[in-house]
């Protein structure tokens, strides 16, 4: 499948979304497509042997609406930047014409006040009483300033559908037309029963609070889209490159893998990379939200936009272009803010036949109120009120724009909301499964003893074995030995020694030195094997308990060393918590989850650290191909379960939860099965993207609420509900008024959450 982001105009509410996403899905090929009403932005997924973006964008063109492919292979900072063009000559547009609107509105008004007030202001010019003057300063209003909504009810009419643009053109042009015979036919209308009276300054005035109100909106939603042009802005424009010894300055655009930067004290590193030499620290608040200074040296990472605080540095650039990770952020914030949440679908349901339905209630609300009173005026007035207060803008912007507000509120924190769905579905979340190693703790175990039944002359010897076995692994247990092997000055072959080398996910692992096979692994497994762990039994189990030394972290890990079938060693690892471990831990509780640990580790182990934690259920001597079982199993008791990790062993268990969390300082592909990435690994981030989902979607129900209730309200209200009881009934100026502040109240409540304060 192929993805194209299509650039669209000529949308005005939630109908005109619909539309668009049928014309899209009808073309052969298509296989799903998603239109956001509050970023003008179409994503479409096809199949580029049968179709392409020239017969998308005709798609959209066929339904009366403009489109403009957006290339992939442009940056994304020249994407926005031609939304941003977009949006800004819809508002210069928009501004140009609301202010000759206001302009002709108020000199309507002031020629009608002396009509609604009952007698005559003179300081009130008397010509703008004349029906002719006031048909003058209308037409300009309808025919240029309101010309979107009555060429948009004409599409609607040639493709037989109706939306915002029908309901505005058909209240408008109804109080305009009967005004117009006023003026005209002034004695035929009175000949036929009928008193003569204009309704210009309905018409003008109505196309002016909906002008104003699309103007304010268009407003307010270019502010939901901030966060990721902060993002952006980040990045720096150039970069200092070392190229033959000699110094120049780069536009970013320019720099090629492997080149060396040279970044100074007070500069933003421009790329992702390696530091060469020099040391410093660098402030990656911009990117993870840690406020505190990172130290770098040789050999340590460096990621793009952060900033070198004290020391020169020179990089290596490793990543460059969109494989940056700003540029990786960006990319997965702005597929989040274009997608769309499941609880959406409601608002697409009642769209679909929200204007048939209004058009039908307004016959209806004409036809009542003519047969009952005889009144035209009264009859025109409400059907005109109806027509003009229903408002499917809300309901289209209800939860786009929290979504969009939410996933970059979410980003100025470092934490990556991979679409709506996962924002939604994380604050349903009950059950929270956190992972051990590398998650709760450190992931950098350290051996803190040893114990060799050889004897000390060949413990050295016996230790370079197990360091140049563990020398192909991956498992942080593995790196403490072969680090710890170093540390003791024992002797690891240069040149590699070990063959039918087999790690046994959960258990251990094993390979032949010189014929002998040497494994290292859990008690059960090398027991399993038929190795008499006995002459340590007493060691390892006050090891396991703590009993080393003092000041030294309960909780140990043995690793069992065995050659040719016999015990030879046991280590004894410990992995110390993290800083924020704690401090999440308690959040995470403050906030009703019921908080489950789960390691491979023994039970001993893992319930010495779920002590320290306050964690009171524990999941120990779980293998990774279990992992995603215990989850299901969770789920099977009807828990919604979020799972934490890092590591590779983790992916399934991720994707199995209803919400994966993964660490960023963890692998690639733990990221990429999860639906929440924290990418400063501080733990401290689960609580604040728990807070971040349920006010988020708190809005939507807000928003959603209000934009249903209003329509539920408003259109009784507007047909003439009040009238037999209290004889009052709404002006179309006003219901015109009450359309205009019913959206821009949607997006000043989504925009709330920009304000909104992370635990």
């Amino acid at each position: 499948m192929a993805s194209q982001n299509l650039l669209l105009s000529g949308m005005s509410c939630a109908s005109c979304v619909a539309t668009v996403e049928r014309s899209l899905r009808s073309v052969v090929g298509v296989w799903d497509c998603q239109v956001n009403f509050a970023t003008d932005r179409a994503t479409v997924h096809y199949d580029p042997t049968l179709t392409g973006p020239e017969a998308l964008v005709a798609a959209v063109q066929s339904a009366g609406y403009g489109a403009n492919p957006l290339n992939a292979d442009l940056p994304l900072v020249d994407q926005l930047a031609a939304e941003d063009r977009q949006h800004q000559r819809q508002q210069r547009q928009l501004g140009e014409r609301l202010m000759l609107a206001l302009a002709c509105s108020g000199l309507l008004v002031l020629g009608h006040t002396p009509m609604m007030i009952g007698h005559h202001l003179p300081w009130i010019p008397s010509i703008l009483h004349y029906s002719w003057v006031q048909l003058g300063l209308t037409l300009p209003v309808l025919t240029w300033c309101g010309q979107g909504f009555f060429v948009g009810a004409w599409q609607n009419l040639r493709y037989r559908r109706a939306d915002m643009n029908t309901l505005v053109a058909l209240g408008t042009g109804s109080a305009f037309l009967y005004s117009l015979g006023a003026t005209v036919f002034p004695n035929q209308l009175q000949e036929q029963g009928i008193t003569p009276q204009l309704y210009y300054e309905v018409a003008a005035v109505v196309i002016t609070l909906v002008l104003l109100g699309r103007y304010l909106e268009s407003q307010a939603r270019g502010q939901t889209a901030s966060a990721l042009r902060q993002l952006l802005d980040l990045q720096v424009k150039t970069a200092r490159v070392i190229r033959q010894d000699e110094t120049i300055d780069l536009p970013l655009e320019q720099v090629q893998v492997g080149d060396i930067l040279l970044v100074r004290p007070g500069e933003k590193i421009p790329l992702d990379g390696v530091v060469l030499t020099g040391g410093s620290t660098v402030d990656e608040s911009m990117i993870s939200g840690e406020s505190l200074p990172v130290p770098k040296h040789p050999g340590d990472l460096v990621i793009g936009a952060t900033l070198n605080k004290t020391g020169q540095l020179t990089c290596r650039a490793d990543r460059v272009g969109g494989d940056t990770v700003l540029a990786q952020i960006v990319q997965l914030v702005q597929r989040a803010q274009s997608s769309k949440a499941p609880i959406q679908n409601l608002a697409d349901r009642v769209t679909a036949w929200f204007v048939p339905m209004v058009i039908a209630v307004a016959l209806l609300t004409f036809i009542l109120w003519w047969s009952l009173t005889a009144s035209l005026s009264l009859a025109l007035f409400t059907t005109i009120s109806v027509l003009i207060i229903a408002c499917p803008c809300a309901l289209g912007l209800a939860t786009p724009t929290a979504i969009m507000v939410g996933t970059g509120k979410g980003a100025e924190r470092g934490i990556l909301i991979k679409d709506a769905s996962s924002l939604e579905q994380a604050q349903r979340v009950q059950t929270l499964v956190l992972d051990k190693t590398g998650t709760l703790t450190r992931g950098q175990p350290t051996v803190i003893d040893y114990r060799c039944l050889a004897g000390q002359a060949q413990e050295l010897a016996l230790l370079a074995l197990a360091a140049e076995v563990e020398q192909y692994s991956e498992h942080p247990l593995g790196q403490a030995i072969s680090a710890y092997a170093q540390e003791q000055g024992a002797q690891i072959a240069k040149s590699p020694r070990v063959e039918n080398f087999q790690a046994v996910p959960g258990t251990g692992v094993e390979g032949q030195i010189q014929g002998q096979w040497v494994k290292l692994g859990t008690a059960q497994w090398l027991t399993d094997q038929g190795v008499d762990l006995t002459p340590l039994a007493t060691r390892a189990a006050g090891w396991e308990a703590g009993a080393i030394a003092p000041g030294v972290p309960g909780a140990r890990t043995m690793v069992w060393m065995a050659v040719a079938g016999e015990l030879v060693g046991v280590f004894a690892i410990a992995d110390a918590l993290k800083a924020s471990s704690l401090e999440a831990v308690e959040q995470l509780r403050r906030l009703g989850l019921d908080l489950i640990m789960l390691t491979g580790d023994n039970p001993q182990t893992a319930q010495a650290i779920a002590d320290q934690l306050g964690i009171e259920k524990v999941l120990a001597r779980v293998t990774p191909d279990r992992k995603a079982a215990a989850i299901q199993s969770l789920q099977a008791q009807g828990r919604v379960v979020a799972m934490v990790g890092d590591g590779i062993n983790d992916a399934p268990a991720l994707a199995q939860a209803d919400v994966g969390i993964a660490l960023g300082t963890g692998t690639d592909i733990a990221m990429a099965a999860s639906d929440i990435t924290l990418v400063s690994g501080d733990l401290r981030g689960i609580g604040a993207a728990i807070t971040l989902s349920r006010a988020t979607l708190a809005t939507i129900r807000q928003n959603l609420f209000f934009a249903f209730i209003y329509n539920v309200l408003g259109i009784p209200i507007a047909a003439g509900l009040l009238y037999p009881i209290w004889g009052i009934w709404l002006n179309p100026m006003v219901a015109g008024a009450a359309m205009a502040l019913s959206s821009v109240s949607v997006v000043g409540n989504a925009l709330r959450l920009r304000w909104l304060r992370l635990t």
